[in-house]
């Protein structure tokens, strides 16, 4: 079922139900904006929701359809880049607060069972799907998408793409607590599973970690200096033991040691990853944010990559 709001003059926002058969047990919202170029190829943009605490499907479902109208960086590139704008309405359910879908950490990647296993993969149905709705309105886009976050959509969004590197044509992810997925296996002798590293990736997933296609997926990754948002404390993103080899690997100051050793390890496996911090900001965005995000989508774009 399809649910359409708006009027001719302004953005398009529709709301797609949920079809198990296709591969997507939740909803997902898909916004058109006006001036969308019609003429050629475009990109979808995605982010998913995050409504920043566990509560009712219903909260998440009024958060979301915020978030893609005006609560989320993505709304505001959504009008920028003149793209179609994705956002999924994934539950992070009030009782089973240790799973935090938001971010894909360990415990929602783990699920074997249920409505929602496999989120990433839900994901990627949704696209397929929204591809179809959009050549209804005569809007081809590309086959891979553009991902935006922020706080933990951003985290979301990193990991998706170490997961699924071949379909990301470029991602900027801030907020992140100064950490990334790290694209190696092990560290002074440390196993690093997901969501550190991505030793276990095939057992969860299904596939090896595709280093040689991830590192020409171009990736925005920032966070702001006045940013005190350090989710790696939280016992609902992180375990004793994942925090443990956090704070051993890499720090317990989230900024700047942390960071600056992810960008590290990025550098030093060759991933295309701009690493910027902003001084100005803490857990935020502005407009200085927006602009250069959009810069860095915008040149995408333009060299269809």
């Amino acid at each position: 079922m399809i649910v359409e709001e708006g009027t001719p003059a302004s953005d398009t926002v529709l709301k797609i139900e949920a079809h198990p058969e296709l591969g997507f047990n939740f909803p997902y919202y898909l916004r058109i904006p006006k001036g969308v170029n019609r003429k050629s190829a475009s990109y979808l943009l995605v982010e998913t929701n995050n409504s920043g605490n566990n509560d009712t499907f219903a909260h998440h479902e009024r958060e979301t359809y915020k978030e893609i109208i005006r609560n989320s960086l993505g709304s505001s590139l959504c009008e920028g880049l003149k793209v179609p704008f994705l956002m999924p309405v994934f539950p992070r359910p009030a009782k089973e607060w240790e799973i935090y879908t938001h971010a894909y950490d360990k415990d929602a990647a783990h699920i074997k069972k249920g409505p929602m296993k496999r989120l990433d993969l839900q994901l990627i149905a949704m696209c397929a799907h929204a591809k179809g709705v959009l050549q209804w309105y005569g809007i081809s886009v590309a086959e891979k998408i553009l991902m935006n976050g922020f706080s933990a959509s951003g985290t979301f969004a990193n990991r998706f793409t170490a997961i699924h590197p071949e379909r990301v044509a470029g991602v900027a992810c801030g907020g992140i607590n100064g950490i990334v997925i790290l694209p190696i296996d092990k560290r002074n002798g440390n196993t690093l599973d997901y969501p550190i590293g991505i030793s276990d990736l095939k057992k969860i997933f299904g596939k090896e970690f595709d280093l040689k296609v991830y590192r020409t997926v171009p990736q925005f990754i920032y966070m702001g200096a006045l940013d005190d948002n350090d989710a790696v404390t939280f016992d609902d993103a992180y375990s004793n033991a994942e925090r443990e080899l956090v704070f051993g690997q890499l720090s317990s100051k989230m900024l700047p040691d942390r960071f600056s050793g992810c960008q590290a390890i990025y550098t030093e496996n060759n991933v295309n990853a701009t690493f910027k911090t902003y001084p100005h900001i803490g857990h935020g965005t502005d407009r200085l944010i927006y602009n250069e995000v959009l810069a860095f989508f915008t040149n995408i774009i333009g060299t269809g990559q």
